[in-house]
């Protein structure tokens, strides 16, 4: 059908007041998909069903449909039944779904050729297509039928489904979304003794359709297209069922911002500080901190009236007293002072960035006219040649940027500090600036080269920073805490996250909010599999970013990629090494992808003549896992991880120790033991020692209570990446080198 008949469709939907088409309308766009259909008849009502000719359907049966503005699960209540393929059977089936649906009048009813299809896993498709405002158009491709409606209600948040997007058809990454799913295997592969049903490469043209479909009539005309169950007869597409919902226009993106200044923001020669007291308050603090990494006091100016000088740096008025533009204005005033002075900004051109601190911006009744009004005066910078100031905030603590030389994070140094040795190659991007903290301080061991805490992005979004940031070749690992993306702002941040993971570097992201899609999920599958936390996880996992489920393990990946991004990590061989039993039966039992190395022959020799030493011979083996049993000591301990590491076949490794063994220093000095976890000979300074000595990926386990909370500390201080239990740290290694090793084969270094 050409453009102006669909688009006569949609014309004559909106004027029933409804956003569901009719099931005979949604095939008319399947069609024009170039997907088939079974053939079909509309009736208006079941007496018609005496006139139709039922010679052109293959096979003995036909199915019925009941049609009804905004019926969109028929089969649930009834609307759906499949009879012999005789005229009074159809009429006999549409009549009596008028008498079971009193609530719905029915548009007519539609009459199809039955097609014959397997219903197992994967026989039965769901393929849809839906517009999200962060991300745009994304395709779902799932198990369909009623497999749907199971994984709609049960399933974690469509891991079952593929969630596919224009923005990652590229590098073979459509293809990989694709093959990773197990359902989708049987299909293609076949199961049971069966040829498969259809080719990768068919699966991949009707996502590629899809996508075409959407630049031309989503969102503003088609929310969301939805064929359920697509079946495959002779290894062609099938579409026996079709839902289309009508579109509306999104909301507008904001201006695009002029990021080139966010260099001022990061590196600013000159700082302006508005809201600074003589007491100890965030603006004090600010000060205080801008101050300490050593920035310029000559170009740190305060705004405070009444004063020539405060801590050394020269005092003014107002802005309009500034000698200079300076790059960077920090304001730690009240909400409802920001618009007026955000104003005087932009009229007189006072900063290039601005960070706001105020709390509250927009999300209290009392502050969203204020936020609103904020809003109101970017956009009208936007438009001028100037284009206004680059804003990090409202609602936020702040940034710490180490090659700018200031941090504007309003936490008194007494209560975060940072280590004062090399830059660690990491960025955390946060919408939360309490998380932002709360991770800085958990990874002590870190300095990060920026810690961003950018609120409810006002101005500046998540993907701006990432967008920006992946042109810092001193960066290798960035961590984001994402809360809500702005419109269209999640296509960027995945497209800017593929780049960088394409590069090699390592891109981390928690996604709050994992609440389900809502209220279309009553007529919607494909809204309720992709739900707004799926697509962000589905779509960051295929543009190669690693995904954390809890605080914990975002904390710990990104431990985790700092440590080991320039070890060697060449396959997926594990070796490991604890001193209890229970431990390496752990080991064994959350491998995941990984495999346990088979030791070398020379490398067996040597453990067995380390156990003989100690009188182990015969109460354990010199496999893998290995337990070296509690009874030895610091030097063997030590000794024993040196020689599972490395060992040829053994590519990363683990070391897990339960540190209430009498025979390790695993406590701090005390006056009722002899142990000291600093001591030179310690298990813990020799393996500090084996961690710079190697070259190899791998983590270390300290399963104990508080008192070994120095143990670990020590450890992370020497650079080695520490868990609390062994079967989280293999776990998490597992994930980690699936990653690791994908990275590397799509940058073509199998």
């Amino acid at each position: 059908m050409p453009d102006a008949g669909l688009r006569s469709i949609l014309t004559a939907a909106r004027r029933r007041r409804t956003d569901l088409l009719l099931e005979s309308e949604s095939l008319a766009f399947v069609e024009a998909l170039g997907i088939a259909v079974p053939a079909h008849y509309v009736i208006a009502h079941p007496a018609e069903s005496a006139t139709l000719d039922l010679d052109g359907f293959d096979g003995d049966r036909v199915v019925v449909k009941v049609l009804a503005a905004g019926l969109a699960h028929k089969t649930e209540i009834g609307g759906v039944a499949v009879v012999a393929k005789q005229r009074g059977a159809i009429e006999q089936a549409a009549a009596g779904m008028v008498r079971r649906l009193p609530g719905h009048e029915p548009a007519g009813f539609l009459v199809s050729e039955f097609v014959e299809h397997g219903s197992e896993l994967g026989e039965e498709l769901l393929i849809g297509l839906r517009w999200t405002d962060d991300f745009g158009p994304v395709v779902t491709l799932g198990p369909g039928g009623t497999q749907a409606e199971y994984l709609a209600r049960h399933l974690d948040h469509g891991r079952a489904a593929a969630i596919l997007s224009p923005v990652l058809d590229r590098d073979g990454r459509l293809e990989g979304a694709l093959a990773g799913k197990s359902f989708l295997r049987r299909l293609t592969r076949g199961h049971r003794g069966r040829g498969p049903l259809v080719e990768t490469e068919k699966l991949v043209d009707l996502v590629r359709r899809l996508f075409r479909f959407a630049e031309r009539w989503v969102p503003g005309e088609i929310a969301e297209l939805e064929i359920n169950p697509l079946v495959f007869a002779g290894g062609e597409a099938v579409a026996l069922d079709a839902l289309l919902r009508l579109g509306k226009s999104p909301q507008p993106p904001a201006p695009p911002r002029p990021l080139a200044k966010l260099d001022r923001l990061l590196k600013p020669a000159s700082i302006a500080i508005m809201g600074v007291s003589r007491r100890m308050n965030p603006g004090h603090i600010v000060l205080d901190k801008v101050i300490a990494p050593g920035f310029d006091h000559r170009r740190i100016f305060i705004v405070k009236a009444g004063m020539e000088n405060f801590e050394g740096c020269r005092c003014v008025p107002d802005l309009a007293s500034l000698p200079a533009p300076v790059d960077l204005a920090v304001f730690c005033i009240a909400a409802a002072d920001l618009p007026a002075t955000v104003n005087q900004v932009m009229q007189q051109r006072s900063a290039e960035s601005l960070i706001l601190i105020a709390g509250g911006l927009g999300e209290t009744p009392a502050s969203r006219a204020d936020a609103e009004a904020l809003a109101t005066a970017i956009r009208r910078a936007r438009r001028s040649p100037w284009r206004g100031p680059v804003i990090n905030g409202g609602n936020c603590l702040g940034v710490r940027s180490l090659p700018g030389r200031y941090d504007t994070m309003f936490i008194p140094r007494h209560k975060l500090s940072y280590p004062t040795g090399p830059v660690t190659p990491l960025a955390l991007i946060s919408q939360s600036g309490a998380l932002a903290v709360a991770r800085a301080s958990r990874l002590a061991e870190l300095n990060p080269r920026y810690v961003i805490s950018l609120g409810n992005q006002l101005d500046l979004t998540l993907a701006d920073y990432l967008v920006h940031l992946a042109a810092d070749e001193e960066l290798r690992v960035f961590a984001c805490y994402a809360e809500g993306f702005q419109p269209l702002d999640g296509r960027r941040w995945i497209e800017a996250a593929a780049k960088i993971t394409t590069s090699g570097r390592a891109v981390i992201l928690y996604r709050a909010g994992r609440s389900a899609a809502g209220g279309r999920a009553a007529t919607s599958h494909t809204a309720s599999i992709a739900g707004d936390y799926a697509v962000s996880r589905e779509l960051a996992e295929a543009a190669g970013v690693l995904v954390a489920e809890t605080h914990e393990e975002f904390e710990e990946l990104t431990r985790l990629a700092c440590a080991l991004d320039s070890r060697r990590l060449d396959g997926s061989r594990l070796g490991a090494i604890s001193n209890a039993g229970f431990e390496c039966v752990a080991v064994a039992d959350n491998l995941g992808g990984l495999q346990l190395a088979e030791f070398e022959a020379a490398t067996i020799g040597k453990l067995e003549a380390l156990l003989a030493e100690h009188r182990l011979t015969g109460i354990v083996e010199a496999g893998n896992p290995l337990d070296v049993t509690p009874i030895v000591g610091d030097a063997a301990f030590a000794e024993a991880a040196r020689l599972v590491l490395e060992d040829g076949g053994v590519d990363l490794g683990v070391v897990g120790c339960v540190p209430l063994t009498g025979a390790l220093q695993t406590l701090p000095a005390g006056d009722h033991h002899r142990e000291d976890v600093t001591a030179a000979d310690s298990v813990v300074r020799r393996l500090a020692a084996l961690w710079r000595e190697s070259t190899k990926s791998w983590v270390a386990a300290v399963d104990g209570g508080p008192p070994y909370d120095e143990m670990a500390r020590q450890l992370t201080a020497a650079g080695v990446p520490v868990l609390r239990s062994i079967d989280r740290a293999v776990r998490l290694l597992d994930r980690y080198a699936a990653w690791r090793l994908r990275s590397r084969a799509a940058l073509g270094n199998p």
